[in-house]
């Protein structure tokens, strides 16, 4: 049998990002901030399974490597925000409609021993994880998964539409593939109910083929308030220094009270809380500076280099501050993910082969395949919070730790990375980098 990756691909590229690690967690002191990091002082997966903490551990390995290819390589000039969780979720529902060659590759990819793990990890995403937690005055969050098929001749296989229902709780239409526009329209509208309408486009009817027979989409919206707003009113005009010598002026929150803050060598981490609700989720964003105003794509590709490195990197304790700045901004982004995957060596769903055969029944002679995976996300950050949504969608064709005690400034006036994580299971949600907060 040939290779499940390429092997230039998969021995370069991904295995060195995707090695496994032991997952440490720092000790903390007894002064730690108890109301809302006190879960630190145990393991922050306690309240799931050993089973499903493996697959938490697996989803951030396979999130630091895309974010790697696609920060470092791909875009290292541009704005960037992307959902790693969201373009995970569609992959495990394609390996559920896999076999074969194909299914080995994807599991080997995400880093699962079957699709047992995958569904599982999915079916508590849904109804816990990224539950909506407005309701008890958390953060509002929504996480979709939606499944379109060709309503002429083609059926989903009864094994894969109980998985799909039962572990994505996707919902499952009926559809006219030859009226493009139709289903275009409804799959934006569905795109924007569940991201509370902050992406209200995400496919066209270009992007639907004469021989498509399947749509797979999976959303996540999250807008949550930050624990200690920041006062409109201290809102300043600084300079942001750009990548390329250039300056140019943005708004920068400010705030005299401490924060979490950790500081290394040559980067520092902020964390700035969300007011959590009454539950044991923690979502935080972070901010990851470099110290040297050009240090973006070193301190990618360092935290690609450490799969656990959020988690020992992570602050834990506030510190006193001294100069605070922090950017606002409003960046979309889409891509092909599609793309990035091959690169890293994903390549087998993409060919017009026999490996997704356990998705649907058709009379037809026909091999399934996927034409190509997409995703739209957007992000704001401002005095008040976060709003961030992601849309992915997968069109499937047939074929014929350190603690400081000292004050600290963190001016985030030149490139940065971000990323908004809940802590207790360490799912992460978005990740990005901001290059320009200018452009909108």
């Amino acid at each position: 049998m040939a290779p499940i990756f390429r092997p230039s691909t998969f021995n370069n590229l991904l295995r060195p990002l995707l090695q496994n690690q032991r997952y440490a967690i720092p000790a903390v002191s007894n002064t730690f901030h108890h109301r809302f990091f006190g879960f630190f002082k145990s393991s922050p997966l306690k309240i799931l399974s050993t089973d499903l903490q493996q697959s938490v551990k697996n989803q951030t390995h396979v999130s630091t490597a895309l974010a790697t290819h696609l920060l470092a390589k791909k875009y290292p000039q541009s704005n960037v925000v992307f959902s790693p969780l969201s373009i995970h979720a569609v992959l495990s529902m394609l390996a559920a409609g896999s076999k074969g060659r194909t299914h080995d590759q994807l599991l080997t990819f995400l880093r699962a021993n079957s699709t047992d793990e995958l569904n599982s990890l999915s079916s508590n995403l849904v109804s816990s994880i990224l539950a909506d937690g407005s309701r008890k005055g958390g953060p509002c969050l929504s996480f979709a998964n939606g499944v379109w098929v060709e309503k002429n001749n083609v059926s989903l296989k009864p094994s894969f539409k109980e998985v799909v229902d039962t572990f994505y709780k996707a919902g499952c239409k009926q559809v006219d593939f030859t009226k493009a526009d139709e289903v275009a329209n409804e799959v934006n509208l569905w795109a924007e109910k569940q991201t509370n309408g902050l992406i209200d486009q995400v496919i066209s009817a270009n992007d639907i083929r004469s021989l498509t027979w399947l749509i797979f989409t999976n959303a996540v919206y999250f807008k949550g308030t930050w624990l200690e707003k920041f006062d409109p009113s201290e809102t300043e005009e600084r300079d942001f220094h750009l990548l390329d010598g250039k300056k140019v002026q943005v708004s920068f929150m400010t705030s005299t009270d401490d924060q979490f803050v950790s500081e290394y060598d040559d980067f520092k981490i902020l964390g700035l809380p969300y007011l959590q609700g009454r539950d044991k989720r923690r979502f935080t964003m972070y901010f990851v500076l470099p110290n040297a105003k050009d240090g973006l794509q070193s301190l990618v590709e360092k935290i690609g280099s450490k799969s656990d490195f959020f988690n020992r990197h992570i602050p834990r304790q506030k510190v006193e501050i001294g100069a605070f700045f922090i950017p606002k901004y409003k960046m979309s982004f889409d891509f092909e993910a599609s793309n990035v995957l091959k690169e890293l060596g994903l390549v087998l769903p993409f060919s017009k082969n026999d490996g997704m055969t356990e998705v649907v029944d058709s009379p037809l002679d026909e091999n399934v395949y996927v034409s190509s995976i997409n995703q739209k996300c957007i992000v704001e950050v401002n005095e008040d919070g976060t709003e961030a949504a992601a849309v992915t969608y997968s069109v499937l064709c047939g074929s014929s730790m350190q603690i400081i005690h000292k004050t600290v400034d963190f001016v985030a006036d030149h490139p940065f990375l971000f990323v908004i994580r809940e802590d207790v299971t360490g799912v992460v949600l978005f990740m990005g980098q901001v290059v320009d907060p200018s452009i909108d």
